[in-house]
């Protein structure tokens, strides 16, 4: 089953308005940040700084092809910023420390609305003419009784972080949708990976049903999904700060590249099955493309959608 935010969300029009303009002006108070003498960079003129939601163990090599891309094409080394949490990527960020990264949705509105000045670009796709976007999965031990959202109530629930897209907002959500409190009527845990949440609910021990974003949950034969929801695909956003002629250079790479035109251009490792199988390419998105994570933590009422 797919689930969608309900029809009560969708007329919510007003709110998603009022969060975007919340949002534009929190960021707007984000303090100078950047080191004295940087010129608009996390360390100099010669380095680009790149964050990356730790999702699984595979985060860095995953975007190592992307980092030569740019490195070649600015002639900048790129610098690939290790995050032990959600959270130190979004603190890292509004503290001018990242120059380029890729977030999750939530992430991005998490770090933007504490003050981190970032525009979005684009977001990876992963097949040939797909619209950005990845599924957030409901799952379950393969031989547990549970069958749907409805089934975690009272149960040992795997969240990856409270900061993720596909592992704890949308989830929270649906939650709430099917009448449960994802503080209240479960036992929530913080597997701080995506993998680590898929392998957590396999094994049925610390956590009896969970939450992850499907390219985990294929990995495992082990689960069942019980139920998943479309969430907005995650960006790779621009540190405002920097040069204009930076930042513009930035977009231009980034906004629509396939990994065809990036072999292309020279750079092998990107010429592998393993970063093919999570890039295909990159497709345009803005800021407005997430006023529907605004909508869902107004409506979660998510403490990491506050300021501070």
């Amino acid at each position: 089953m797919i689930s969608t935010p309900s029809a009560g969300l969708l007329r919510r029009s007003a709110a998603v308005a009022s969060m975007a303009l919340l949002g534009l002006g929190l960021a707007a108070c984000s303090s100078d940040a950047n080191a004295e003498g940087s010129g608009g960079y996390a360390v100099d003129k010669d380095t680009l700084v790149f964050g990356v939601v730790p999702d699984s163990v595979d985060t860095e090599t995953n975007y190592q092809p992307l980092m030569d891309y740019i490195a070649q094409e600015t002639g900048k080394e790129v610098e690939y910023h290790e995050s032990t949490d959600y959270a130190a990527l979004i603190e890292a960020s509004v503290a001018g420390k990242i120059d380029v990264a890729s977030f999750s949705g939530f992430t991005y509105v998490t770090a933007t609305t504490k003050g981190a000045e970032l525009t979005p670009i684009s977001s990876i796709i992963t097949k040939e003419g797909a619209e950005p976007g990845y599924y957030s999965e409901a799952i379950a031990p393969k031989d547990s009784d549970i069958e749907s959202i409805k089934d975690f109530k009272g149960k040992k629930v795997c969240f990856v972080d409270p900061s993720s897209t596909s592992g704890y907002l949308f989830p929270s959500y649906n939650l709430l949708d099917n009448g449960i409190d994802p503080k209240e009527d479960i036992s929530p845990v913080f597997a701080g990976k995506h993998d680590v949440s898929v392998k957590k609910t396999a094994v049925g021990t610390e956590c009896e049903a969970g939450f992850a974003e499907d390219v985990e949950v294929a990995k495992n034969d082990k689960v069942k999904v019980v139920d998943k929801t479309l969430v907005p695909g995650a960006p790779i956003v621009v540190a405002d700060a920097l040069p204009k002629e930076t930042k513009d250079q930035l977009t231009d790479l980034l906004k629509e590249v396939t990994a065809d035109e990036i072999v292309d251009s020279g750079v092998k490792s990107a010429d592998t099955d393993a970063f093919r199988q999570v890039f295909y390419g990159t497709s345009p998105v803005d800021d407005a493309y997430y006023d529907e994570i605004r909508t869902l933590c107004k409506e979660t009422k998510a403490e990491q959608c506050t300021e501070g």
